[in-house]
């Protein structure tokens, strides 16, 4: 069983290809990082993924129905959606942000909701102030706990859902990413599909079940961290010498050895081929 299924993705624009037959399937209460260096199609699938763009090529489906038969309004009801860019012109509270993830449902229901979500990314405190005085990351944690907001109101209904995450760390200090890994983590324990976009690889090695990396268009590897991170294989796909060291849980830990222009000698490795 899926909750998402893309198959055969392929995404252009203009003489430029996106993504490149994308395969990749998620199931319930899984939780999958993406990570590749600049431009490989990460954000892309994201958008695919959310049904934000549609592909040229490929189809995806959601709980077995396919993405583009899905309304919008009903589309929101079974997945939440962190974009990467999110600015606020307005000058809502963060409450009032916050409280946009339950739609037009009011009451102590959404009450209880807004509460909890405000709470769990440590912003109870912060409810009543106007949201661009807060730094970037306190907004973008704001927006954050909307989408917890919407996920559980969509799941209330729906049961377990697709929350999708587009480098969500990028703005969070060190206590608040190791707070991202937990919060994603009860969601996951929950039922609940998670898919994040993420550049920090120690934080994909130790958010993931499942670690996805996008090269040139597409999925050159796929499996659990300790298998997927590897010094052979990050050196073909970021151009960068790297020590990985595991962890006494068995998890990799990446650090930075040497940038080079080829990381490795000899030929490539098959997925960095072109297609005959």
């Amino acid at each position: 069983m899926t909750v998402i299924a893309a198959n055969g993705v392929t995404v252009r624009a203009g003489r430029s290809t996106l993504l490149d037959g994308v395969d990749l399937a998620v199931a319930p209460g899984e939780t999958v990082a993406i990570v590749g260096p600049n431009g490989a199609g990460k954000s892309t699938l994201l958008r695919v993924l959310s049904g934000d763009l549609r592909p040229a090529a490929g189809e995806v489906r959601l709980k077995g129905t396919a993405l583009s038969a899905y309304p919008p309004r009903k589309l929101a009801g079974h997945r939440a959606v962190l974009s990467q860019s999110l600015s606020v012109a307005f000058p809502f509270t963060v409450d009032e942000v916050v409280r946009m993830g339950a739609g037009d449902e009011h009451g102590p229901h959404a009450d209880a909701l807004v509460e909890a979500a405000l709470a769990e990314v440590d912003l109870l405190a912060c409810r009543d102030r106007i949201i661009t005085t807060l730094s970037g990351g306190e907004q973008h944690r704001a927006h954050f706990a909307r989408v917890l907001v919407q996920l559980a109101r969509g799941e209330a209904d729906n049961g377990p859902g697709l929350l999708l995450l587009d480098e969500p760390t990028a703005a969070l200090d060190l206590r608040h990413q190791i707070d991202f890994v937990a919060l994603t983590r009860a969601r996951a324990a929950a039922g609940t599909a998670v898919v994040a976009v993420l550049h920090d690889l120690n934080l994909a090695a130790s958010f993931a079940d499942r670690v996805v990396v996008m090269h040139r268009a597409r999925i050159a590897a796929s499996g659990p961290a300790h298998a997927v991170i590897t010094e052979d294989m990050l050196a073909h796909v970021f151009d960068v010498a790297l020590k990985s060291c595991g962890l006494p849980a068995g998890t990799p830990c990446v650090l930075p050895h040497m940038i080079s222009p080829r990381a490795r000698t000899g030929p490539p490795p098959a997925w960095t081929r072109p297609r005959a």
